[in-house]
């Protein structure tokens, strides 16, 4: 609608222009509509020249799924089906149909695919099939801490190319500050599917951009064992006071422990080496005994760091996992000069990483962890894991060195929202750190805590806290399991068992259920528990009550961290 002033100039206009003018004016605003038209049409963002992608993700911690969803969030809104699946998920006939396939895979341990990702990775390996229409790309996470950094995602990437995969995207290697690298990597690959500049895609803009770890230096406050006399066991709590620390319950703290210095002494002394000479690392230089005693694996060479030191030093060694100072005392250096290429060939010491069992909201400045002292015999002889021990032997005032592993998954819900944590041993870690947080902060979800141990009196860790929490009403169940105090062993799960219809309703009204602790057999007992808690007291058959589990996994309702 004109406004007045505008209509009164168009009437003038009219009222003083012959027909002739008239018509002249009317064709030169029909053009002009025409043209504008045009350019709006031009305007309209085309179609994508893709229309369906797969994106398949491969996880152990969470990090992979959540990237993987980001991504088909993204594809969506520049108008791409997305289909998204987890590897242990995935029909593997399908990837001879899939034209474009894109995945996200972390490593774990030695260079090894997260186990959701097992099936997947086996079976690209067989070589027994052609991919010769499919289209792909591979994002790789890992830590640049360990030796076999993104190896997983490596394999994979290649793997799918011998198998006749074009990759239409560079493999992208992400360390543990991933999202910056991550976003860019995908933003490209729809740039490609769609065909439209730049500034056609959709991105979610990453506020702030990490460069590496942030490694705190910490002070050793408090060093105690939570077990008593008689047990078996020594389990260590540590208390450390670091300036600007940053977590939240659920993450963890990555720590490189320190070699023993008589080993590294005795290495010295038998290959005659100068441990004062100055060698390069880095963008610093290093004595050899600091090599030794701080930066390299010294303890468990794999198998690959052999064939390298046979190779150097020109003899046939077996294939095995040995000590340098063993292999040294057996297949021993020609001299301090040969035993420098050595120390070039090992590998770092890999970190160590240990579940936060505190809350900044209620130990400010702090951070606690809870380590098991792990014990093994060699040849008769009681050896102690090297960073456990590392920890254990700790004292008050003593520095060490940290950095946060972040855990996007293993989270507190809502604060209203209900829990259920189960966690035998050191599994109960995080779950200190959850209710110290839930009494802190006031939540008013309710909180039931199963778990176990060897004997009641002298291993029930942080006995006297727990029971703090049930007369406060931070806690409002706990179920205790010790299973060498009766003639039967009672486990965590027994306990499930016993109390399977309220656990059941707990679940059924929106409970989340969180288990830690030792991957196998426990998660396995647990999560078999819970299948047959579902089935019985939820009435559905094994389809059903399977259906029932993943709904809760998929919905974030059922969290593991699990060793």
């Amino acid at each position: 609608m004109l406004t007045n002033e505008k209509l009164k100039v168009i009437q003038d206009l009219i009222a003083t222009s012959t027909k002739e003018e008239i018509i002249w004016l009317n064709g030169y605003l029909a053009g002009l509509l025409a043209q504008n038209g045009e350019q709006a049409e031009n305007n309209t963002p085309p179609k994508p020249q893709v229309g369906k992608i797969t994106i398949a993700y491969g996880t152990e911690t969470g990090n992979s799924k959540k990237i993987a969803t980001d991504f088909a969030s993204k594809a969506k809104k520049n108008g791409i089906n997305a289909k998204i699946v987890s590897l242990d998920q995935y029909r593997l006939d399908d990837l001879q149909k899939e034209e474009y396939f894109f995945t996200v895979i972390s490593t774990q341990g030695e260079g090894e695919p997260p186990a959701a990702a097992k099936k997947f990775y086996d079976h690209i390996h067989k070589n027994g099939f052609k991919l010769q229409k499919l289209k792909y790309g591979v994002l790789a996470l890992g830590d640049t801490a360990y030796p076999l950094f993104c190896k997983a995602g490596e394999d994979v990437d290649a793997q799918l190319q011998v198998l006749g995969g074009e990759r239409i995207a560079s493999l992208q290697k992400c360390d543990t500050d991933y999202e910056t690298e991550a976003v860019k990597w995908f933003s490209e690959i729809l740039q490609k599917l769609d065909g439209t500049p730049a500034q056609r895609i959709i991105t979610t803009p990453v506020t702030k951009k990490h460069i590496g770890k942030k490694i705190y230096t910490g002070k050793v406050l408090t060093n105690i064992n939570l077990n008593d006399r008689g047990s078996n066991k020594q389990t260590h709590h540590i208390e450390i006071a670091a300036d600007d620390l940053d977590y939240q319950p659920g993450d963890s703290i990555g720590i490189v422990p320190e070699n023993h210095v008589e080993i590294v002494q005795a290495i010295i002394d038998l290959t005659n080496t100068n441990q004062n000479k100055l060698l390069p690392y880095r963008n610093e230089e290093l004595r050899v005994v600091d090599f030794l005693t701080k930066k390299l694996n010294i303890i468990h060479l794999p198998e690959r760091v052999v064939k390298k030191y046979a190779t150097i030093i020109q003899q046939e060694i077996p294939e095995t996992k040995i000590s340098l100072l063993d292999l040294l005392k057996i297949y021993p250096v020609r001299d301090a000069a040969q035993f420098e290429e050595v120390i070039s060939i090992l590998e770092p010491i890999t970190p160590r990483l240990y579940s936060i069992s505190s809350s900044l909201q209620s130990h400010e400045g702090e951070v606690h962890i809870t380590v098991a002292q792990d014990t093994f015999t060699i040849n008769d002889e009681l050896k102690h894991g090297l960073c456990s021990g590392f920890l254990s032997h700790l004292h008050h005032n003593d520095s060490i060195e940290f950095y946060v592993h972040k855990n996007t998954q293993f989270k507190l819900p809502a604060p209203d929202k209900d829990i259920i944590m189960i966690g035998p041993g050191t599994g109960i870690a995080p779950f200190r750190s959850f209710l110290a947080e839930r009494d802190a902060t006031g939540a008013k979800g309710k909180n039931w805590l199963f778990f176990g141990e060897q004997h009641f009196t002298s291993d029930f860790l942080y006995q006297t806290e727990i029971q703090n929490w049930i007369q406060t009403d931070v806690l409002t169940r706990v179920n205790v399991a010790f299973s060498r105090d009766t003639k039967e062993k009672i486990y965590v799960q027994h306990k499930m068992l016993k109390h399977a219809e309220e656990l059941f309703d707990w679940v059924n009204n929106g409970a989340y259920l969180y288990v830690c602790g030792a991957k196998e057999p426990m998660s396995v007992d647990v999560e078999n528990t819970l299948l047959k808690i579902i089935k019985e007291v939820g009435k559905k058959n094994d389809l059903e009550a399977s259906d029932y589990l993943n709904e809760l996994k998929e919905a974030g309702r059922y969290l593991k961290d699990v060793y």
